[in-house]
């Protein structure tokens, strides 16, 4: 006779076998060593070691595309509580593919004091363990996330290694061993390599150079029902302008000198073309060479949904001297120097480190280009600014009605604004 265990109506089945978690230590280049345990994948990588003080929004955060090569300390004690849900989103005038930043966790690796294995949410699908596991990103808890901190504020962003497992009783690596990622053209890793449209019912056609966009980017643009038309962070826009209503720059990691390519192509629209043209965190670093403003590379960088901006100056929703509450994640910034190039103004300054947040055309120019350092998208992080996508959006709006009644009193016989014809990617 079958065994009641046979028939599938045991009731005291042996608890699965749990493996401890493995020994893992953070190196950083500066000689400082931080031991705790490994979550998520058991592997070694080299990466920089950054902090951000968000207290919330850990899987956008860890799936921003700017963070690319970057080792990422969470301020906040627990991560992890609310675990991670399934990154899906439907593609359509609401929204993009993704329900997070992009399709894959994007940072080097994950520092935390206490990483919550047991998580609630209604959408919750794993824990932030599993999730990490799943694409090779390795994570450490059980260290002084708070020590880290003070370290990096102190002395900079370092390089360091993740070293786990049996790679715990190696000596710390030499100095030239550590990887820098800033070295690389981080941007050209994480851009789309072929154009593609989003929301193609829009009523309003704008281009995005990709430097890496975070999804709410995108989503932020077809939910004011843009046609967007995403193309590689190189693309010559140039060549393609007169199809589009205004030029999108998104965010991307590392140095922007790296992509002084895009910002030569830049430069000639800014010269030639009289639609908008907006730019966030890496994109408004490339405005701002292409304006003749030098990029420098900051101590340790603004990472967080916390960070205080003042507006210099009236644009939409924007008002002058109003302070702004806002969510960055950069390590480069652009110099503020006086005088500014003819046409330009500063548009926001941090109130904590008076670095320059925005830049702005001046009207004397002619032009309507807006640059801002932080993410008015937030995701996460505070909506204050969210509205200058719906000035953006409206602004490229009254320019395409502006020039279709203008080609309207030329006749029948001028050229109309049909939608544009799909894009071969440039070679």
């Amino acid at each position: 006779m079958a065994s009641i265990a046979t028939r599938g109506l045991a009731t005291h089945a042996s608890p699965p076998l749990v493996k401890p978690p493995l020994p893992a230590v953070l190196h950083l280049k500066t000689g400082e060593s931080f031991f705790g345990r490994s979550f998520g994948a058991p592997k070694s990588i080299y990466g920089e070691t950054v902090f951000s003080t968000a207290i919330t929004s850990y899987t956008e955060s860890m799936t921003d595309p700017s963070y690319r090569g970057q080792i990422l300390v969470f301020t906040t004690p627990l991560i992890g509580n609310y675990g991670v849900p399934i990154n899906h989103a439907p593609n359509d005038h609401q929204d993009v593919g993704v329900l997070l930043e992009s399709k894959k966790i994007q940072c080097a690796g994950v520092i935390v004091t206490d990483v919550a294995d047991q998580f609630s949410h209604y959408l919750a699908a794993e824990s932030i363990s599993s999730w990490c596991n799943r694409h090779g990103i390795p994570g450490i808890t059980g260290v002084d996330t708070r020590a880290i901190t003070r370290l990096l504020r102190d002395q900079g962003t370092t390089l360091g290694r993740i070293a786990v497992g049996a790679d715990v009783d190696a000596p710390a690596p030499e100095q030239h061993e550590y990887w820098d990622p800033s070295l690389e053209n981080l941007v050209d890793q994480v851009s789309t390599r072929e154009p593609f449209v989003l929301n193609p019912n829009g009523d309003v056609d704008i281009a995005v150079l990709d430097f890496g966009a975070k999804a709410n980017i995108t989503r932020s643009l077809i939910r004011r029902n843009a046609r967007v038309t995403v193309l590689p962070w190189n693309f010559d826009f140039n060549t393609i302008r007169d199809k589009f209503d205004g030029l999108f720059l998104s965010n991307g990691p590392g140095d922007p000198l790296q992509c002084m390519e895009a910002a030569m192509h830049l430069r000639k629209t800014l010269k030639e073309w009289e639609k908008p043209v907006f730019g966030i965190c890496m994109g408004h670093q490339i405005i701002g060479i292409a304006a003749g403003l030098d990029a420098y590379r900051m101590t340790f960088g603004n990472r967080g949904h916390n960070q205080p901006v003042l507006a210099l100056a009236s644009s939409g929703s924007i008002k002058a001297g109003r302070v702004y509450v806002t969510s960055q994640n950069h390590q480069y910034a652009l110099k503020l120097q006086d005088p500014f190039p003819a046409g330009w103004a500063p548009f926001f300054i941090n109130c904590n480190d008076s670095s320059v947040e925005g830049i702005i055309s001046t009207a004397e120019s002619g032009r309507k280009v807006w640059g801002v350092q932080f993410h008015p998208e937030s995701a996460g992080g505070p909506l204050d600014t969210i509205e200058m996508f719906t000035d953006f959006v409206d602004e490229c709006r009254a320019m395409r009605i502006a020039q279709a009644e203008a080609d309207s009193m030329e006749g029948p016989e001028a050229p109309t604004l049909g939608q544009p014809q799909p894009i071969a990617a440039q070679a």
